[in-house]
């Protein structure tokens, strides 16, 4: 077993105080594809963030970013003498979900699961000061600043709180969801015992001893670059075999999503911040997980299973051996970017993270005003259950 655009002007940059009221801070809006010689500076910026999220880590959003060729898309740069401290994605859109509401929003698509800055630690009230008052003065016909999936719980989220407090500055919370998560210092086998009744652990041992009875089964895992290749068509195949690739939605039916997966996996091994992990039969996978290391946390990207083998629950059987990365001491809790209430690893994982999207008033009294009424009619209909 082993272990391993459209071309966009750049704008003058926007300067506020530091925290600290030394070091002048600025915001500079770049066309995405400049960024492509300061991946080593982003990097570290990744490395030093207050919280994790791969989704704009290099090695993800550039490919993101090629595979889709948004128009109008730019990256908003945070720096503080020179330094890169802050990075985030911006679009502009006309549609807001499926209303017609100018805005401004963290650029996003349908296999991202987080939409969080990267900020590096300690400057976070720093970089939304920046970058709010670079949304006032760039609104354009923006009447808001949209950014979706932003966790509740972390250091990014409540200096925004701060920061918008400060400034009597209106956000408002759209749409909540609370996913599965793993944080506990519970060994795997501890955990595995707490969170599934003994009925449930029986049947589940009674179906590997069944798959074992139809030939070798085995485990493997890695955190490096071999046989990735192999293991990338092992996984797209195996996603298509079912009805995701009925449905057309699986990664390997769109030469855009077949890329995506190809260089963001790659891009991580790389960097040491992939896992892979598979369950065979005979040497042939049965299920598949990619996981995104980014210390304190981790991601859990994309599963796929053989529905032939449903009967045996093989998603869950790998999930059983995925309880491991509770032994590494650097990854602290593990975000199942699942969808709330997911009939496998809801069961599983206990622990709960809250993802909230956010809508932020920007530029100056009028627009803020026609925000309010925005705001007050989508949190309105959220109470009456009409959430999108």
């Amino acid at each position: 077993m082993a272990s391993e655009a459209s071309p966009i002007a750049s704008r003058a940059p926007v300067f506020a105080p530091s925290a600290q009221g030394e070091l002048r801070c600025a915001i500079t809006a770049k066309p995405w594809r400049k960024l492509e010689a300061q991946v080593a500076e982003w990097d570290r910026l990744a490395a030093d963030a207050a919280e994790p999220n791969p989704f704009f880590e290099s090695w993800y959003l550039l490919p993101s970013l090629a595979a889709f060729d948004p128009a109008g898309v730019e990256i908003l740069q945070f720096r503080s003498g020179g330094q890169l401290l802050g990075l985030m994605p911006i679009s502009r859109s006309w549609r807001y979900y499926h209303r017609a509401l100018p805005n401004m929003s963290a650029w996003s698509h349908h296999n991202m699961f987080l939409g969080a800055p990267l900020v590096a630690a300690g400057h976070e009230e720093a970089f939304w000061n920046a970058l709010l008052d670079w949304c006032d003065g760039h609104a354009g016909a923006s009447l808001f600043l949209h950014i979706p999936q932003m966790p509740l719980d972390g250091a990014s989220y409540r200096a925004l709180r701060a920061v918008a407090a400060r400034q009597n500055r209106q956000v408002s919370l759209v749409r909540t969801e609370d996913r599965a998560m793993l944080a506990s210092q519970l060994s795997s086998d501890a955990y595995y015992e707490a969170s599934l009744p003994n009925k449930k652990r029986k049947e589940l041992r009674r179906q590997f001893n069944r798959l074992s009875e139809l030939g070798e089964v085995d485990f493997a895992r890695w955190r490096d670059s071999e046989g990735l290749d192999a293991w990338i068509d092992a996984f797209l195949a195996l996603e298509r075999s079912g009805w995701k690739g009925q449905a057309g939605s699986a990664l390997g039916c769109a030469p855009e999503t077949d890329a995506l997966f190809r260089k963001s996996l790659a891009g991580a091994a790389r960097r040491g911040r992939l896992e892979r992990l598979s369950l065979t039969l005979d040497a042939r996978p049965v299920a598949m997980l990619a996981t995104f290391l980014c210390p304190p946390g981790a991601f859990s990207f994309k599963t796929a299973f053989n529905e032939d083998y449903a009967r045996f629950s093989p998603g869950v059987l790998l999930q059983r051996e995925n309880l491991e990365i509770l032994a590494d001491e650097t990854i602290e809790w593990s975000d199942s970017c699942a969808s709330a209430d997911h009939p496998m690893i809801d069961h599983l994982w206990r622990e709960r993270r809250t993802i909230g999207s956010l809508s932020i008033a920007i530029g100056g009294t009028v627009r803020r005003t026609a925000f309010a009424g925005v705001a007050y009619l989508e949190n309105a209909r959220g109470r009456a259950g009409g959430n999108e």
